[in-house]
């Protein structure tokens, strides 16, 4: 649809960096109503675009705003989509169903930020968000780079290996890979990594439980199958949280990996 992408309001949010600009946008995405939130560095200048893909689905692992100014602080303009049916927005959670066209959209509402550095679009994703970045990167042609921190990139594994998600996956998706297999087949991204341009960047603990790391595993080699640049950051003693210390250098690592890329 046209209008994807099409801000229809903005209020701001309150920041908890001092530094940082929040702002809930509400925006239209395949005809309904999302949310996301915007952050800014307050400093005048221009900077390169990140979209930052949360986690979990409703409530869990929704996007908080400290993470969010915490990658705004290394010198990024960051829009973090809700995903529709979250927050107020319209529509239904799918679990990279319909709800995709909100990650693709989010390229768009971004590019909307006067404080935008034209030509450079990041995705950055962590855990459910991988699958919504890696068709963000299949679907999109102007996509600079992108790192799957934890992701997932295979829902029918994510089914095999979280019986605790199984009942809402059969809600959302509409029955089981035995049942529906062609909603789960639509939603895996690794049949069509050839269609990603953008560098990609994985990171993973190998002792994740939530996520395995057979999924780390399976999406490098599916990339490097069809010759993608991939780069891989892997922590042998680490799950799906990091410690907090870490977590805060990997992501300077990561946006400095960004920049970085041509």
């Amino acid at each position: 649809m046209h209008d994807d992408g099409q801000i229809i309001s903005k209020r701001l949010y309150p920041s908890p960096n001092p530094f940082i600009e929040l702002t809930e946008i509400t925006y239209l995405s395949g005809g309904v109503k999302v949310k996301g939130m915007l952050a800014e560095p307050k400093e005048a200048g221009s900077y390169e675009g990140l979209i930052y893909m949360r986690g979990g689905i409703q409530h869990i692992g929704m996007a908080r705003p400290a993470r969010i100014a915490q990658f705004a602080s290394q010198g990024f303009v960051v829009f973090a989509p809700y995903y529709r049916g979250n927050r107020g927005g319209e529509g239904r959670d799918e679990f990279a169903g319909a709800d995709l066209q909100d990650a693709v959209s989010a390229v768009d509402v971004l590019k909307q930020s006067p404080k935008w550095k034209e030509g450079r679009v990041h995705l950055f994703s962590f855990s459910r968000g991988g699958i919504m970045a890696l068709w963000t990167a299949i679907l999109r042609d102007d996509i600079t780079s992108t790192v799957h921190w934890a992701g997932v990139s295979d829902v029918v594994f994510t089914y095999k290996e979280r019986e605790d998600m199984r009942r809402m996956m059969k809600r959302v998706i509409g029955g089981s890979p035995n049942s529906a297999p062609d909603a789960y087949r639509e939603r895996t991204a690794l049949f069509r990594v050839e269609e990603i341009d953008a560098p990609v960047l994985i990171i993973h603990g190998m002792k994740d439980e939530n996520v395995s790391f057979e999924q780390a595993i399976m999406l490098e080699d599916a990339l490097r199958k069809h010759q993608k640049t991939t780069e891989t950051w892997y922590f042998q003693d680490y799950t799906h949280h990091f410690p907090s210390w870490h977590n805060a250098k990997i992501v300077r690592d990561l946006t400095n990996w960004m920049r970085a890329q041509p």
